[in-house]
């Protein structure tokens, strides 16, 4: 067998096997535990709620952010899209008016993913906009433009690059590997220094789960990494030195779990991945508003209004956040129905924000009747599946001095030992009822409370 061939095979091989690998692996960062960490993170869990933006020279393409990978475009040729990339209609003061007024608290944007394109100035690499057609560090327009609106300023940034054979095969490749690391430490360091305050830095693809892309191993033949475990060869990330770096520039800044270093917040990813209740650790589900991939795609189907606001409500009342995702056109511009589907969204917490915004959730745990979030002396209900006139719930360690309808209609509460029921005149908002129950003691003094489930039941789109 020839050399050409014995490659091609060896390649088919691979591609199998990555395939049939699962890319999203778990991440196992450890959580900080500074003395100065729930101060940091505090304003990020009033907040709530997010705008994630995938934008580079794959929204030319319009086939989502994995194109280059899924299509298996050489280097070079993908390359060529930045002589392309020119969004003449780049405005990131609109991008911060829709996030404002989609009532979104803080911004992310790829400033770079896995296909290396950077969207800042990078003197080192040959593969940034400022040396695309465009010329420009839309980085730093993005970062003013957000907080000049006042919002909270996040970054993207993926320590894998699919340009570098290091990452698949760090062992063998390992001077190749050491150069993809050099980059990540120069850029991310670039990142902090030069664009003013930074509040997010969300990273991805990096650490030891997504090292090797899965990873393949040979004992007497290719054999894919088993799903949970991690490299173990000698490459590093070094991702504490990286991340220690980062914190000295940027003390304030609060960080996700997908590199190995010490960690603000967990990520959960997709609709699916909502999860349970858990109020012990920061955590935030990102998803898209379109079905499909996260960068631009024409005419990618956008999710209805009701599903969106209750996967919101049950992010909320699970104790997490909800960063929502559009792919921003090639042209730099949102696309307008996905526009209109965010400025939906804002009407909707302009009118019931308050059960939301700085909130927590419980005391009554995730069931069948929906979630809660409270507020000091005060619990919202969040009827996301009325059964009926009544809803009753288990008992309640606290005296209800008052109980209301946010939503419309009226509502009783009756209050005993045995448990508190809830009474509606009438199911006044279809998506989400909110009942308003006032306490004469806070409700942070109150443990979670479970509340009947229907173990088939799941979350799904009404």
């Amino acid at each position: 067998m020839n050399r050409t061939v014995r490659g091609a095979r060896f390649i088919s091989i691979l591609l199998a096997i990555l395939i049939a690998s699962s890319f999203a692996r778990a991440q196992w960062a450890p959580m900080v535990t500074d003395k100065d960490a729930a101060a940091r993170i505090a304003w990020w869990r009033d907040a709530k709620f997010g705008l994630f933006m995938h934008w580079g020279v794959y929204s030319i393409l319009g086939r989502g952010e994995w194109v280059q990978w899924q299509e298996q475009i050489p280097v070079d040729e993908y390359a060529k899209l930045a002589d392309q990339f020119h969004p003449d209609k780049f405005d990131p003061d609109a991008w911060a008016e829709l996030a404002k007024s989609a009532g979104m608290k803080y911004t992310v944007l790829t400033a770079r993913h896995h296909d290396g394109f950077a969207l800042f100035d990078d003197p080192e690499s040959n593969f940034t906009a400022v040396k695309s057609a465009a010329h420009h560090d839309f980085v730093a327009d993005y970062v003013t433009a957000m907080r000049k609106a006042g919002l909270r300023v996040g970054l993207y940034y993926s320590p894998l690059d699919w340009r570098y054979p290091g990452f698949f095969f760090p062992g063998i490749y390992k001077p190749n590997a050491e150069e993809m690391r050099a980059q990540y430490h120069r850029q991310l360091n670039q990142l902090a220094s030069h664009y003013g305050k930074l509040d997010i830095l969300w990273f991805d693809g990096g650490g030891g789960d997504w090292l090797g892309f899965g990873g393949v191993t040979f004992k007497g033949g290719w054999h894919g990494r088993p799903k949970g475990e991690r490299y173990t060869g000698s490459f590093s990330w070094q991702d504490d030195e990286a991340v220690n770096n980062l914190r000295k520039l940027q003390p304030s800044i609060i960080i996700n779990n997908r590199t190995d270093a010490a960690a603000d917040f967990k990520s959960r990813e997709g609709d699916r991945a909502l999860g349970d209740f858990d109020n012990q650790v920061p955590w935030e589900l990102c998803t898209t508003l379109t079905e499909g991939a996260w960068g631009y795609v024409p005419g990618a189907k956008i999710k209805p209004l009701d599903y969106l606001i209750r996967l919101l409500v049950s992010a909320v009342g699970r104790d997490g956040n909800f960063l929502l995702n559009v792919g921003p056109r090639p042209d730099g511009q949102i696309d307008p129905a996905q526009a209109a589907r965010l400025r939906e969204m804002g009407e909707w917490l302009h009118q019931y924000g308050e059960s939301i915004y700085a909130t927590r959730g419980g005391p009554y745990l995730p069931g069948d009747f929906g979630v809660s979030t409270y507020r000091d002396k005060t619990i919202y209900l969040h009827i996301l599946n009325p059964a009926g006139a009544t809803l009753t719930l288990p008992a309640l360690p606290a005296k209800i001095l008052a109980c209301s309808s946010l939503t419309g209609g009226e509502a009783s509460c009756k209050q005993s030992d045995s448990g508190v029921e809830v009474t509606l005149s009438e199911n006044a908002s279809a998506i989400d009822t909110i009942v308003q129950m006032t306490l004469a003691s806070p409700a942070t003094e109150i443990k979670p409370i479970a509340t009947p489930v229907n173990p088939k039941a799941v979350f799904e789109r009404q």
